[in-house]
């Protein structure tokens, strides 16, 4: 069974010190988490205006992305990460909250909408929807009116915790990914 190739692993979220605990950067927190397991530091790369870092995960050389414009100008970063580096759109996963999935579920998928996530609507926008997505999930607050400041406010304490387990998941299961295939990791993480 081949792996799945991946290039780049872009994790969605704000910057500043306001947004780092709300739930819509739960893709920074991965990428971080990912960058503590395998020995990454991040640094500020002006001309993909984000904080870049390069991993190894077993024999897999990638570069993780927290873009710096803001969720809803992410593309910008992406485009310019891809076009430096002539990765195509099915060798990038973006890393984001998913107001359809609870605190504590996680998936892997290829393709797809934006499901009004302004974050993944950018990025659609600059490179097309063929990327992978890991959608970690967050919960809805029930009301659509409520969404934009559900995101932006930190989970209550066990839900943040669901989703840190869901989180570490995921990290857990890249490697596997990675060598093994999508659909191989998709089945052991979907089936938690």
């Amino acid at each position: 069974m081949s792996g799945t190739p991946l290039q780049a692993i872009v994790g969605l979220g704000n910057p500043g010190q306001e947004h780092l605990l709300t739930r819509h950067n739960a893709g920074f927190w991965f990428v971080d988490a990912l960058a503590r397991r395998f020995g990454g530091q991040f640094r500020g790369h002006a001309r993909y205006q984000s904080d870049v870092c390069r991993i190894k995960i077993d024999a897999h050389e990638i570069t993780l992305l927290k873009p710096q414009t803001y969720m809803n100008r992410s593309g910008l970063a992406v485009r310019a990460l891809m076009d430096y580096m002539k990765i195509p759109s099915e060798q990038v996963m973006v890393v984001h909250d998913e107001l359809d999935l609870l605190p504590g579920i996680a998936r892997f998928k290829l393709g797809g909408g934006h499901g009004g996530h302004n974050g993944l609507r950018d990025i659609i926008t600059h490179i097309g929807q063929n990327f992978w997505r890991l959608r970690l999930g967050i919960g809805h607050p029930g009301d659509k009116s409520q969404v934009i400041d559900f995101v932006l406010q930190r989970a209550a304490s066990k839900e943040e915790e669901l989703i840190m387990t869901a989180l570490s998941a995921s990290v857990d299961k890249l490697p596997t990914f990675l060598n093994m295939g999508a659909e191989q990791a998709m089945h052991s993480l979907h089936s938690k």
